[in-house]
């Protein structure tokens, strides 16, 4: 049985969504002021890809929603930097979004709410904070009381006094406290503005959150999940408002995604030490990326390195060494042990580590019934893999073009050239030539192997 660990009680928990066999997942998805980095490709689309392909294949039926900020501060300023109307800007950098996406081999969310497209739900939120006393009219805007509620800081294991004392108050706000946050921002000259019944203004950042949230998904969701960055303010703001509003508990499980680091040190467009998905992408194949990005532990800070990511590639080609050269053969009953232990690892957290290790002793079993030919109980072992594999979203390649990727034209000309000649002399027996020509090869890095359907080559 399935168990996640929950960020707000900091244990393991077996999961039980609220109605028998669907999910209701929410995550927290990007502001779209530039491209996208490969920190947010691991926390805002492999790894919740990875958790939709999990729980679909458990026969759960997800309800995946993940939002897209589109007006804020960061990207008011972007817009001002360039010269550019918001809404182009927004356009094209949610088309740059979704082109990496696509190009990480992520589905996307079944609902995607851009927040300019939510405003009356925020502003309605708004009202009903008001009007439950959790939140004030003041000079600047709309503000949420944080004494109001009680817990504030549990979540994120903060204390409420220290958050005072080193709070920075803004003089132009007239707020009661200095954590009070923003819900509505009145406008300023030149910034985009909405109607609101405190004049024209725009949302809070964490008050989007909060009320698309409840309008896809409702008031109560099963699994709430973002990076791990977002833990406070933002999804403590969430909850807050939230609970605030609607009473109750507003999510069942809190998931959250660890940094993906450069030197130990966070990767971050505010640090500037970032590189973007599509930067990455233009040097590494996609499944490598998605290897490297789920190969730790979804909680597990992971070191953007080239190092890590050519052990990713060489773990591929372990994989993909195992499925070249057997037939396609439909899935068949077999391999339960297997089954069974990837099953108990994805169940145990999402512990794409562990299950890593189940595919790599399947592909150890493979490559033993190929080396005594039993070529069909590997094969449909082979499809088993295939199966599994799928839920981290690899080996969907061709075997060999994947083995044979990165070799240049000229040089796969040269490789076929030697192979063609060396297959030649063993059909004139001339045994001493062939073995010649197989050591050119080796001394190339090639390796080959001998099929019923020809020789297959890999470069090492």
């Amino acid at each position: 049985m399935l168990h996640i660990y929950n960020s707000m009680t900091k244990k393991k928990e077996l999961f039980q969504p609220l109605i028998p066999k669907k999910v209701s997942l929410y995550v927290c998805g990007s502001t779209v002021y530039d491209y996208c980095h490969i920190g947010h490709g691991r926390s805002i689309m492999v790894v919740f890809d990875m958790v939709t392909r999990y729980l679909r294949s458990l026969g759960y039926e997800v309800r995946y929603v993940r939002n897209i900020t589109d007006i804020d501060d960061k990207i008011i300023n972007r817009a001002n930097e360039k010269g550019e109307p918001i809404t182009q800007l927004t356009e094209r950098f949610i088309a740059a979004m979704r082109e990496d996406e696509l190009a990480l081999g992520a589905n996307p969310p079944d609902i995607e709410p851009r927040a300019t497209l939510h405003i009356s739900a925020m502003i309605s939120l708004i009202e009903r904070l008001i009007a439950k006393g959790y939140a004030y009219v003041a000079e600047g805007g709309v503000f949420y009381e944080v004494s109001r509620f009680a817990d504030y800081g549990k979540f994120s294991n903060q204390s409420v006094d220290k958050l005072r004392s080193g709070a920075r108050v803004d003089i132009l706000e007239t707020k009661r406290d200095p954590l009070d946050f923003a819900l509505w921002k009145l406008a300023k000259p030149g910034e985009p503005s909405w109607d609101s019944p405190w004049g024209k203004g725009r949302p809070g950042w964490h008050i989007e959150c909060s009320a698309m949230c409840a309008e896809c998904l409702g008031e109560h969701i099963d699994i709430h999940g973002g990076g791990l960055d977002l833990v406070f303010p933002h999804h403590q703001n969430e909850i807050a408002q939230s609970e605030g509003a609607f009473g109750g508990r507003f999510v069942n499980t809190w998931m959250h995604v660890g940094y993906v680091q450069i030197n130990r040190e966070k990767m971050s467009k505010s640090l500037g030490n970032f590189s973007t998905i599509r930067d990455v992408l233009a040097q590494y194949k996609t499944e490598v990326v998605r290897y490297f990005l789920l190969a730790s532990h979804y909680r597990s800070p992971i070191n953007y390195t080239h190092e890590n990511l050519a052990s990713a590639e060489a773990a591929l080609r372990r994989l993909y060494t195992s499925l070249r050269g057997l037939p396609v053969v439909p899935e068949s009953d077999g391999g339960e042990e297997f089954i069974s232990r990837f099953h108990a690892a994805m169940d145990d957290d999402f512990n794409s580590p562990l299950a890593f290790s189940v595919l790599f002793d399947l592909a150890r079993e493979i490559n033993r019934l190929r080396d005594e030919s039993q070529i069909v109980e590997a094969a449909k072992l082979a499809a088993l893999l295939k199966k599994l594999a799928d839920i981290f979203g690899i080996l969907k390649e061709d075997p060999v073009e994947f083995l044979q990727s990165g070799v240049a034209d000229s040089e796969a000309s040269e490789i076929e050239r030697l192979i063609a000649l060396r297959n030649t002399a063993r059909q004139n027996k001339q045994w001493a030539e062939a073995d010649r020509l197989r050591d050119q090869l080796l001394a190339m890095h090639v390796l080959l192997e001998d099929t019923a359907e020809g020789t297959i080559w890999r470069k090492e």
